[in-house]
């Protein structure tokens, strides 16, 4: 398992740009806010926990795409269909590395983002806790619309299309948690907690969902 999470952290960082290119995305999306937005620094600073979230989510759903392409294209998935292990610690491992690789390097990058958006330092330090917290799910949840999309041959916009709904709670209570770190009468525990729910659900959920679906394609 730790030979397979070091492999696929490798192939999702060379594979199309891997990291730079969600971060470069990341800033692309964020930094064009201001100019549709006007110069109104307590707007931004208002909206910017949700900007940098949604920058953070398309960001994520770039990559997700190819999580399972590679294996695909050069047979080494029906060897992992007939291994020993559990083809859902396989695809677990699958999702930590490419976690690893294109969302953690946004949570790293998303205090500075925040400063375009002309937030505090704690909306930016909650934001990127929430971001770390949250951004897992994404991940989960895509490993079951790639596996889906894995046969098909252009993949990446159904997966962005099958995922992109089930995102949406996970970036409801990311920024409900911003927000209430931020605004003194919200409470910040209740809308995190709940967030790191769902993250363990999915962890649970979407591994399993991926691997029923990679044996249904296989089949």
């Amino acid at each position: 398992m730790t030979a397979l999470f070091f492999r696929d952290l490798k192939l999702s960082i060379r594979a199309g740009g891997g990291a730079l290119i969600g971060v470069l995305f990341f800033l692309t999306v964020v930094a064009v806010i201001p100019f549709g937005v006007g110069p109104d620094l307590k707007l931004l600073s208002r909206i910017g926990p949700a900007i940098v979230w949604i920058g953070a989510l398309l960001a994520a759903l770039l990559g997700l795409d190819r999580l399972f392409q590679a294996e695909r294209d050069d047979g080494s998935l029906d060897l992992m269909l007939m291994q020993e292990t559990p083809l859902v610690l396989t695809v677990l491992v699958k999702c930590l590395a490419h976690w690893t690789a294109t969302s953690l390097p946004l949570v790293v990058a998303s205090p500075l983002l925040g400063l375009f958006m002309n937030m505090n330092e704690t909306a930016i330090g909650a934001t990127m806790v929430t971001l770390l917290v949250g951004s897992p799910a994404i991940t989960f949840i895509g490993a079951v619309g790639a596996a889906v999309a894995v046969a098909l041959p252009r993949g990446g916009l159904l997966v962005s299309i099958l995922v992109l709904p089930l995102t949406i709670p996970v970036l409801i209570f990311g920024v409900s948690a911003t927000y209430a770190a931020v605004e003194e009468p919200a409470p910040f525990l209740p809308p995190f907690l709940i967030l790191i729910a769902l993250t363990l659900f999915f962890a649970v959920i979407g591994p399993a969902a991926a691997a029923l679906a990679l044996r249904n394609t296989a089949d």
